[in-house]
């Protein structure tokens, strides 16, 4: 097969890395050449791969603004390319707002940009408040106390539903 995929991602805590590896391994295994770069170090074009993914985590409601402008920028070529977009994000922990048809930051992040991923997907993210400095902490346990979800602030929860991740990269390999 020998597909050549390159994998962009934005996070902030790691957990939407981790997701991108976890895609990155299973998409090898399938016998793709896959390159993984973050949106600070791409430096490529999108049309030198014949699949392209796109991976973004939120924080306080928002994509990372490189992404929406790096798919802003790039929207003719990510059309003329196989694509996948996927966002990470707490509010998918619940499973009424665990798909991209459901994920009101899915929804709003489609809503700023003029561009529809052939194939997408929202996976939820982890909590670990610990690792959070004091105003992200407060905040997020704001967020997560007006959203009935955990306040304590030793919780450590990893949401990410792996057999889910592992859908979407055979997914993306059958394209």
């Amino acid at each position: 097969m020998n597909t050549k995929i390159g994998i962009l991602f934005s996070t902030v805590d790691g957990q939407t890395l981790k997701i991108c590896n976890e895609l990155k391994e299973i998409l090898v295994e399938k016998g793709n050449a896959v390159e993984l770069f973050s949106i600070e170090d791409f430096d490529k074009k999108v049309t030198d791969y014949d699949k392209f993914i796109i991976g973004a985590s939120i924080r306080y409601g928002k994509h990372n603004p490189k992404i929406i402008e790096f798919i802003n920028e790039n929207k003719l070529a990510l059309q003329k390319t196989e694509n996948a977009f996927f966002s990470v994000n707490l509010v998918a922990r619940k499973p009424e707002k665990a798909s991209p048809e459901t994920n009101p930051y899915f929804i709003k992040f489609l809503k700023e940009i003029n561009w529809i991923p052939k194939t997408s997907a929202v996976f939820a993210g982890k909590l670990d408040y610990q690792k959070y400095p004091f105003t992200d902490r407060l905040m997020i346990q704001l967020i997560m106390w007006m959203t009935k979800g955990p306040t304590n602030s030793k919780t450590k929860i990893e949401y990410t539903d792996w057999d889910k991740v592992k859908e979407f990269a055979v997914l993306i390999n059958n394209i």
